[in-house]
């Protein structure tokens, strides 16, 4: 190679390099788990004997509410967790994507899902049954309408942030899914081991909020730092602790014993 060609390719070659490595260092994981202190509670089995198809899909065991699944070693799913502090004044496009709202077996899957301001909300019917989906929203304009097994998507946007934004079936009481709409795209449902990850935080201090459909919601500062790795959070919750309210708490089905 000529070295004169070599002078002038080598800043370019280091100025890409510092680019990339701090295109990483700016996307951070801030990571954690959530856990329940002391006896999981029991929860009832969900008769569906109502709806011969929604009980046909179940053949293999019982249903179970998914607003309290507790391992046997504390691990909680279904917790939401976001940043709820320190991104004021900054706006996030929302996503192209569809979030996907499936009523499979008389379940809402997913159980909690987070989504954007803007970004579409798509509600398929993969049952041989009618369903009504409710969203119950008090912020945003909330919507109840019927979908026929066969019928095609619904199509919903929720405009404004607002937590915990419940979504029933008005056909199949049991039925229940929880939105949340955040402004901005670092947010995440903890999984069945209880792991969250918010991915690509950038640096800055942060309040982080972890919420649950039974135990209330915590929260914690966590400061990111380019090039460092951030310290798993930890989220405990426990029977005793400030329950939300939900509109299906005295409905047989979803009761704890």
């Amino acid at each position: 190679m000529n070295p004169r060609h070599l002078i002038r390719t080598f800043p370019l070659l280091v100025c890409t390099a510092f680019l990339t490595v701090g295109g990483a260092y700016g996307q951070t994981a801030v990571k954690g788990k959530a856990t329940f202190k002391g006896v999981p509670p029991k929860l009832k089995a969900i008769s569906m004997d109502a709806d011969p198809v929604c009980a046909g899909k179940h053949t293999a065991g019982p249903v179970y509410a998914e607003s309290a699944v507790i391992k046997a070693d504390g691990s909680m799913k279904n917790v939401f967790v976001y940043v709820s502090k320190g991104l004021e004044g900054k706006t996030f496009a929302a996503p192209a994507t569809p979030v996907v709202l499936d009523q499979n077996g008389c379940t809402y899957a997913p159980h909690v899902f987070g989504i954007m301001p803007g970004q579409q909300m798509k509600v398929v019917n993969s049952d041989a049954t009618t369903h009504n989906v409710h969203a119950m929203a008090e912020t945003n304009e909330d919507f109840n309408v019927g979908q026929r097994a066969g019928q095609g998507p619904v199509v919903k946007t929720f405009p404004k942030p607002e937590v915990t934004i419940p979504i029933v079936c008005n056909q199949h009481p049991w039925m229940r899914a929880v939105a949340h709409v955040i402004a901005n795209p670092y947010f995440a449902v903890s999984d069945v081991d209880g792991g969250f990850e918010l991915k690509g935080v950038p640096p800055g201090t942060y309040t982080v909020t972890a919420i649950t459909e039974k135990y209330g919601s915590s929260s914690q500062t966590v400061t990111v730092v380019a090039g460092k790795p951030v310290p798993p959070l930890t989220f405990t919750f426990a029977a005793g602790q400030a329950l939300v309210a939900s509109p299906l708490k005295l409905m047989p089905a979803l009761m704890i014993d």
